[in-house]
């Protein structure tokens, strides 16, 4: 059975066991990446297609005719033509709960960095702000205790309960938004005994939100300008879901004028950057950038292959384990 891996360098860099992979699938070949030229011809003859991001739209669907099984390296299905796919009667199967403790450390490292102010105290120590200091300490930027904190989350899947999860541990108090775009009987009006909340009505009470909702239609640019002028002005926003559900002219704007405390920020709306992005460009203390990585620790990619393994096996004795289509 032919079958490709298209950019399996966004998963490996070496560091990972493959085998159960190969025993899955014996003739997979690994391309560490993919160009959209080289595309459909890798993909022509290929009955099982393995891909983290490439985009797999109705024209790459038409190039495979022999195409059965796209299996994605990640939870997100927005870069399959899922339309396409079911029409063709090609399986898609994704990954979930692979990389709940990768991400929520990750969220709790940018929240903590902002919260502790710790650029802006190693910058004044690189000034020698310290040793010239009068008194045994520095206190030039205020640190807020977590405890008694609330945190905001908008998604609450199986990476927003994990954040709120841990937030508790913190002694925070939990808050969870009802997106807009969902209908009355399609989302439970609480989760876990917590009610929901209109985003509008939660933002002005919460210290921290964090997202954790895939982007749709509805949730395009769901924090922009309006949002982030509901926020207290020490609040924190996280962002390590997508990069399009937050305006990032609109958040640069209310970093720059301290509208909000700060922003820790994983995701981009385009990936990789190459045509630029204004957060990257800004040189802001309250403003930290990570390149997609929250998800990313060794122990995480590896559950992914492994997970990506286990559905390409029960897909071959024809079971529907993780199908989306």
């Amino acid at each position: 059975m032919q079958s490709v891996f298209l950019d399996f360098a966004t998963i490996s860099r070496g560091d990972l066991d493959v085998e159960s992979l190969d025993q899955a699938l014996p003739d997979l070949q690994y391309f560490p990446t993919t160009e959209s030229a080289e595309l459909h011809q890798r993909i022509r003859n290929a009955e099982i297609v393995l891909t983290n991001k490439i985009r797999i739209d109705r024209e790459t669907i038409a190039a495979a005719p022999e195409l059965k099984l796209i299996c994605l390296a990640a939870t997100g299905t927005n870069n399959v033509d899922l339309e396409a796919a079911a029409e063709r009667g090609v399986a898609v199967c994704n990954i979930v709960a692979y990389c709940t403790a990768a991400v929520v450390q990750h969220v709790f490292a940018l929240i903590m960095s902002l919260n502790q102010h710790l650029r802006e105290y190693q910058s004044l120590l690189r000034q020698g702000a310290w040793k010239g200091s009068p008194q045994f300490c520095l206190l030039d930027y205020p640190i807020r205790e977590l405890a008694g904190s609330t945190l905001g989350i908008v998604g609450y899947g199986e990476l927003g309960r994990g954040v709120a999860q841990a937030a508790e541990a913190f002694g925070m108090k939990v808050v969870l938004a009802k997106r807009p775009g969902d209908h009355p009987g399609g989302v439970p009006e609480t989760a876990a005994g917590t009610p929901r909340i209109p985003l509008e009505r939660m933002l002005p009470d919460i210290d921290i939100l964090s997202l954790h909702c895939p982007l749709t239609p509805a949730t395009d640019k769901l924090i922009g300008a309006p949002e982030l002028k509901l926020m207290p002005g020490h609040a924190l926003l996280i962002n390590t879901a997508r990069g399009a559900l937050v305006d990032e002219e609109a958040l640069l704007h209310a970093l720059r004028e301290n509208l909000i405390g700060g922003a820790g920020i994983d995701v981009l709306s385009e990936e990789p950057p190459v045509n630029g992005n204004v957060l990257l460009d800004a040189d802001l203390p309250n403003l930290i950038v990570t390149p997609h990585i929250a998800w990313a620790t060794r122990e995480a990619r590896q559950r992914a292959i492994e997970e990506m393994a286990e559905n390409i096996s029960v897909f071959r004795r024809g079971g529907r384990r993780s199908r989306v289509i």
